[in-house]
């Protein structure tokens, strides 16, 4: 996996600019740590830095080919699952091949077939070509938005990268907010607009779209959505299809030319993607099969089972790593390590985040990467199947905003009059629902109870699952590992999409389905285990941490977020016993440390970044 910029400008001579590339390459050096690539032509620069995942000599960018007369040159972060099946493909058509990466197979297809080419990838990409004698320039990004694309248009200049912080490299971007940024930021939080960059005309490409820069203008396309249509299957072909497209997605997956790995908490989703890949790797005879948890000291004091989180995950770990003979790996953090973890976590995601789950994402990947270059991860499991508790409940179906949103009401008292003057945090967020709504493939006939949790999945999809992407792909490519992620296979979510409710629960159970595939591949209690998100600390002593900073920040009369906050309610609410108070933001009960610490970035990102409110 890498990390990609590049400077177009039909206005100017970049041939002399190669040290704002380097910049540019240099924000991105922990997606890439084994190597710097930087190309110049006339009017279009590329910058890539490389994480060696496949073909180290063979891989090398930016690439460049010629064909037809034509010479085109390419930057790419990610991989494709489906690199053989093309290469065969383009060699029967008569192409030859120097190397056995995928980079290359992604550019002589794109040279073969063009826009069109993105119809037969399947895998996780951003990338971008510049086609020479054209002088245009064809960014893309995979169906699902596994990997990241940023965009911004200055003047004459178009600039893109893979994060935020290779824009700002660039003199002609600057850290500037409007009423928009900060609606996204007090309002939506961590689960930001598609599309929206935060920044002031910073764009992010969106999911399975494509974008063509010429001098005569800016096109974006959307090639892939969707489609509603009635399921043809009875219970037994879903059942097998599942197992099939999940099988095929995992062991596709397990493609490297590096130590591989799999993240396991003993869920369903994680111990489903160990099952498949310990497998693989015995049949493979390549040893066993290493695993890695994370979990945090005095966990097994504090720990309170709630509804969100039923039980903890080390027992459950530990089980599925026995059954699978795997070399299991359980990671350990302290309080101290959650605080020191909130500026880097901040750093890798370039806004505020998920404050201490982004930052032991961060710290757990740091530890992975000492053992294995690439993982496999279960995330996107509970989106594709309809995992949340938000599926099921009443309040949340019938609520008129997203499920994670719903109690953003409580949530604004914290922020000051003048914010609350300068945006108004509620109709930006009902706006944005709206725009979800009114973008749902509907099913003909389709009402009631059945066409509510069509929208449900459609806003999980493309809203909520975007934002856990977000942060996999920070947090591990911030360290140099490559996490993958098999349930977001566009094949499965396709099919899943139009699976019925009553076969997605079968067993009236969430997840019902998926159960049903995976019988015979975990033991019995794995496969009926509740469902458990993300662990996360219950000491007592993150949240003294977390309140404290905050309240040291809200004491600072230089912080920049004083003009936004409710400063004596922040205070008259750290002053109450926080001890069982819990807050439901961002679609399960996110907790009183978690609200302290979101403030406490704010402050960072606002002060780092050297952020301008317009």
């Amino acid at each position: 996996m890498c990390g990609i910029a590049g400077w177009i400008d039909w206005q100017a001579d970049l041939t002399g600019q190669r040290a704002i590339l380097e910049e540019m390459a240099e924000t991105l050096v922990p997606r890439g740590p084994d190597s710097e690539g930087i190309w110049t032509s006339r009017h279009a620069g590329f910058a890539h830095r490389r994480l060696i995942v496949v073909d180290p000599e063979g891989g090398v960018q930016p690439m460049s080919r010629t064909h037809g007369g034509e010479t085109y040159t390419l930057v790419y972060n990610g991989e494709l699952y489906n690199t053989d099946d093309l290469r065969g493909e383009l060699a029967a058509r008569g192409y030859r091949f120097t190397t056995t990466s995928d980079t290359e197979v992604l550019l002589v297809s794109y040279i073969e077939w063009g826009p069109e080419c993105l119809e037969k990838l399947n895998g996780i990409y951003a990338f971008a070509i510049w086609s020479h004698n054209e002088e245009s320039v064809f960014l893309a990004r995979d169906r699902l938005g596994v990997k990241p694309l940023f965009y911004t248009q200055q003047g004459s200049s178009f600039i893109f990268g893979s994060e935020i912080k290779a824009l700002l490299a660039h003199p002609a971007v600057k850290p500037e907010i409007t009423r928009e940024g900060l609606a996204e930021i007090f309002g939506l939080g961590p689960a930001r607009t598609p599309g929206v960059g935060v920044f002031h005309n910073v764009f992010e490409l969106l999911p399975a779209s494509y974008l063509l820069h010429t001098r005569h203008g800016m096109k974006t396309k959307r090639y892939w959505s969707l489609d509603s249509h009635a399921h043809p299957d009875d219970l037994e072909t879903t059942i097998d299809t599942i197992r099939h497209l999940l099988g095929d997605s995992i062991i596709r997956q397990l493609v490297a030319d590096v130590p591989v790995c799999t993240l396991l908490s003993g869920g369903l989703d994680s111990s489903a993607i160990s099952a498949f890949a310990a497998q693989a790797f015995q049949e493979r005879g390549m040893g066993p099969l290493h695993t890695f948890s994370v979990d945090y000291v005095d966990n097994d004091i504090h720990f309170r089972a709630n509804e969100f989180q039923p039980n903890a995950d080390a027992p459950w770990a530990k089980r599925v790593s026995e059954h699978l003979a795997s070399i299991h790996h359980d990671i350990y953090f302290d309080t101290q390590h959650l605080i020191d973890s909130l500026p880097v976590a901040l750093h890798a995601r370039d806004l505020p985040g998920m404050t201490d789950i982004d930052g032991s994402l961060y710290l757990f990947c740091g530890e992975i990467k000492k053992k294995a270059t690439v993982a496999l991860s279960g995330e996107c499991a509970d989106e594709v199947f309809g995992g949340y508790p938000w599926f099921h409940r009443e309040e949340a179906l019938s609520a008129t905003t997203f499920p994670w949103a719903r109690n953003l009401r409580e949530k604004t008292k914290f922020f000051s009059s003048d914010l609350h003057a300068e945006v108004d945090l509620e109709a930006y967020v009902k706006d944005r629902y709206q725009e979800a709504l009114d973008e749902v493939p509907r099913l003909q006939g389709e009402s009631g109870h059945d066409a509510r949790i069509r929208e449900m999945f459609y806003l999980n999809l493309t809203r909520w699952m975007p934002t856990l992407l977000d942060r996999k792909d920070r947090m591990s490519m911030a360290v140099g590992l490559e996490v993958r992620v098999p349930f977001c296979d566009h094949r499965l979510v396709e099919y899943m999409w139009n699976v019925p409710w009553s076969m997605k629960t079968y067993g009236e159970r969430e997840k019902g389905i998926l159960r049903q595939a995976l019988r015979g591949a975990l033991p019995d209690d794995v496969l009926m285990r509740r469902k458990s998100p993300y662990p996360k600390t219950h000491n007592p002593s993150y949240l003294t941490s977390v309140r404290d900073k905050a309240l040291a920040v809200l004491h600072d009369t230089s912080s920049p977020i004083l003009p936004f906050i409710n400063v004596k309610a922040v205070k008259e609410f750290a002053s109450l016993n926080l001890a069982s108070v819990h807050m439901p933001w961002f679609g399960q009960l996110m907790n009183v440390p978690q609200f302290f610490a979101y403030l406490v970035q704010v402050d960072m990102w606002m002060r780092e970044y050297r952020v301008v409110v317009k």
